[in-house]
């Protein structure tokens, strides 16, 4: 294992050796050799390393880790044996109180780096990071590729990193232990009546995805079969494979025949129970270490399609941390852009007068309505439609209300590719006092956050909410407040 000594001699397969002296955006360690910038995957700080050249560029390069030489005080050994192989865990390997100051510190720089605002700024807004007492068992949604091993068995689990190369996993440790026994009996469903996975480079084969959602307060759970077809053969085998499993609310089959990487189609057939989950969240006391719940709860209908957080227990930090931001106390009007289900409107309309909801996706508005109806709340009103379409028609209506069109706070939780330019500018006019935003990714944050804060408001708080242990994925919210002068 020769190593090199000249910078203009790296190449492809060499090997150097490096001091992991940071992480990057996407969970790789850092390091420099004759000062060029390396990113070494699974490489975490403090590692010194052996890692091997994978691509050069012209001021930086990419290497893996080819042998430990000295491990950092932080590396520790995940729970799941296909961490290193499974493109789901980024930092696993990371203790978590560090996967905290990692979470925490890349977000505070973007908003510096991309948003322009002062490091101590931000170093004196954001509150310490919401972790959980144990990261793992969290997730109430995931999402299966099947497909075929080297072996031609059946086989299902998760893409391995930057490809579509199925790395088999039954029971992935971030989601609960039903949705092994749920995998098992759908490829031995499979197996036993001959149904092919779906192969996407040929375009043939039938079952792409098993989609598992789960609600941990009720326990129920809502299975999802994605084809390349209009019809599951032997549908009254699987239900039959399917019955044992606690908790099972329904069985459903999604048509999906298009070549793409989006999972979901737009036709969905009921074949057994009912085609929602029911779950609950309950605020939290967001000022005790412990986050104790209040005992204020709202239940949820969920579809196959809606929007719904996937961690619970952060999400009930995460929508009482939205209220105490808000600062509600009974009589506001409230916006809530890219509402979902409803979730977050809810809670905001048992402590606002009124709350308006925007979301695009039809399904959930109509879930939206009904949760509102099941838990007796007559003063939220919800809007089909893009958040930058609907807002700036409402505020150019001659027949809006006035109250909605002056509200005293907006809400708004968008995509990873933030709020539309148009729903920014809309959201200036509007003038509202507090500005609530929750974001799922730092650069587009700070980018909406910088064009805000140039339309009259400024940074008040802020904290990192940990909804994706283990991954580099991390949630924001963030309170702006109108500027007094």
């Amino acid at each position: 294992m020769a190593m090199l000594d000249k910078l203009d001699k790296l190449d492809k397969n060499d090997v150097i050796e490096l001091t992991i002296e940071d992480m990057g955006s996407d969970g790789a360690g850092v390091g420099r050799y004759e000062g060029m910038t390396f990113f070494v995957k699974d490489a975490v700080t403090g590692d010194k390393v052996m890692a091997r050249i994978t691509k050069m560029k012209k001021n930086y390069g990419f290497a893996r880790l080819e042998k430990m030489l000295k491990p950092s005080e932080h590396r520790v050994t995940p729970e799941c044996e296909l961490h290193s192989r499974c493109g789901g865990c980024q930092i696993s390997v990371l203790a978590y109180g560090q996967q905290l100051a990692y979470k925490q510190k890349k977000v505070q720089e973007t908003l510096n780096r991309i948003g322009g605002f002062a490091p101590e700024l931000t170093e004196r807004i954001f509150e310490p990071a919401a972790g959980m007492d144990y990261p793992y068992r969290y997730r109430n949604k995931a999402q299966f590729p099947v497909g075929t091993g080297k072996d031609g068995k059946l086989v299902a689990g998760f893409y391995a990193a930057r490809t579509h190369s199925i790395i088999p996993v039954s029971d992935c440790r971030l989601g609960p232990l039903v949705n092994r026994e749920v995998l098992l009996a759908v490829l031995a469903y499979m197996e036993e009546n001959h149904v092919e996975p779906y192969d996407e480079t040929r375009g043939t084969g039938l079952v792409r995805h098993v989609l598992i959602r789960n609600a941990f307060a009720t326990n129920e759970v809502m299975v999802c079969l994605v084809i390349n077809g209009r019809r599951l053969p032997a549908q009254d085998k699987l239900i039959a494979a399917l019955r044992g499993v606690e908790g099972l609310t329904g069985i459903l089959v999604n048509q999906n025949r298009k070549n793409t990487n989006v999972i979901l189609g737009d036709v969905t057939q009921l074949i057994y129970g009912r085609d929602y989950i029911m779950d609950s969240i309950s605020l939290r006391d967001c000022g005790s270490p412990d986050f104790p719940r209040t005992g204020e709860s709202v239940d949820y209908r969920i579809s196959p399609q809606s929007f719904y957080q996937v961690n619970p227990e952060q999400t009930e930090k995460l929508y009482s941390l939205v209220l105490e931001y808000a600062g509600l106390t009974g009589k506001e009007t409230v916006w809530d852009l890219y509402c979902g289900i409803g979730t977050i409107s809810l809670f905001l309309a048992q402590r606002a007068g009124k709350v308006y909801g925007v979301e695009s996706v039809p399904q959930a508005i109509e879930d939206a309505r009904k949760n509102a109806a099941q838990n007796g709340i007559v003063n939220a009103e919800f809007f089909e439609g893009k958040a930058e379409d609907v807002l700036p028609q409402f505020y150019q209506s001659e027949d809006a209300d006035v109250d909605a069109l002056h509200p005293d706070v907006i809400v708004v939780d968008p995509p990873r590719k933030g709020c539309d330019e148009r729903c920014l500018e809309a959201m200036i006019q509007m003038r509202p006092e507090r500005i609530v935003y929750v974001s799922c990714d730092p650069a587009t944050l700070a980018r909406d956050l910088k064009i805000l804060c140039d339309g009259g408001y400024e940074l008040k708080r802020g904290r990192v909410v940990d909804q994706f242990c283990h991954t580099v994925h991390v949630e924001t919210i963030v309170l702006i407040q109108k500027k007094t002068s």
